[in-house]
């Protein structure tokens, strides 16, 4: 029989008033599995992790955590949960490690075992020596490390986060999914993280592409990738629409109008560009060409760059 998943979410709804945060989002996250839910600002992302992580319901459908339902169960959902939030949950005025002990209790853990979970923690994130350390003195790296020890102080064994490579700088960043790495290997937690940091999707099993509240795509990075259908080639000419009646015309392709250029996907790019500037010399601006990429994905799907969205969002979803 095959284990119950870590997640399952089924035909999952959200309102606020009358617009539609989430739109009957179906999926499921197997048991080790490093997961991310990939969109732009409004699309969804946030909500759903407020949902996962009980701290909003939804309007309609269902949603389980390792077969516990959300409504019907949530202490016991919370209880296999490690949460890490995007905005700080730290206290600034206390030390690292007053904010683990304090975090502790909330999980009924006390004396010796919560002293040595502790000290395990923070020598695996590398703060063993910040240990009395006030949290506001810290770089903002090192407070996203702390706020990792603490969702994994009590061992979780699903770890929500939510953009958790906010405000970090590349090599923060680059540690910080490294370690994620390390737990999905070598401990087995299943890890689900919301992002609109596309390398950062790049690094995990699979991807959820939330867009407007709704999961347009769902697969590996390389699948996904795959049905983008070849090379994306963007071209800039003086008279857009003029110049794709002539490409429709000349090479029977289906250009798309996005960011101020005409966006084809076709086997061997590179011969297409040489056909194309062949073709019609003099007319063209300028021309790119390259293999598919996940916000090419995104393209693919709604027909909008990914940081259009991300940029243009009103508001977080």
């Amino acid at each position: 029989m095959n284990p119950v998943p870590a997640v399952a979410v089924t035909n999952l709804s959200r309102l606020y008033g009358t617009r539609t945060a989430l739109a009957g989002v179906t999926f499921v996250v197997n048991r080790g599995e490093l997961f991310a839910l990939l969109g732009p600002n409004g699309g969804g992302k946030t909500t759903l992790f407020k949902i996962l992580s009980t701290l909003l319901p939804a309007t309609s459908g269902e949603a389980h955590i390792f077969g516990q339902s959300l409504v019907h169960n949530p202490q016991a959902v919370r209880a296999r949960l490690g949460v890490v939030f995007q905005h700080p949950s730290l206290d600034g005025k206390l030390t690292v490690g007053e904010n683990l002990y304090h975090h502790g209790h909330l999980y009924g853990l006390r004396g010796q075992t919560l002293r040595e979970r502790s000290a395990a923690m923070l020598e695996r994130l590398g703060l063993a020596d910040r240990s009395h350390d006030l949290v506001e003195t810290l770089s903002g790296g090192l407070q996203r490390r702390v706020e990792l020890a603490k969702g994994l102080l009590h061992k979780p064994d699903l770890l929500l986060l939510d953009e958790p490579s906010t405000g970090l700088d590349p090599g923060a960043r680059r540690d910080f999914n490294d370690y994620l790495q390390y737990l999905r290997e070598q401990e087995g937690v299943t890890i689900v993280l919301t992002t609109h940091i596309l390398d950062e999707a790049e690094r995990c099993d699979r991807v959820g592409i939330l867009h407007q509240g709704k999961l347009v795509a769902l697969d590996t990075p390389d699948a996904l990738k795959a049905c983008v259908g070849g090379d994306v080639v963007a071209i800039r000419a003086q008279n857009l629409p003029e110049f794709r009646d002539k490409l429709v015309k000349r090479f029977g392709c289906e250009p798309a109008l996005v960011d101020g250029a005409l966006r084809i996907e076709r086997p061997r790019g590179h011969e297409f560009v040489r056909e194309v500037v062949e073709a019609f010399p003099g007319e063209i601006q300028s021309v790119t060409f390259g293999r598919p990429t996940l916000e090419d994905v995104f393209i693919h799907q709604t027909g909008h760059r990914f940081w259009d969205e991300a940029v243009n969002g009103e508001r977080s979803a």
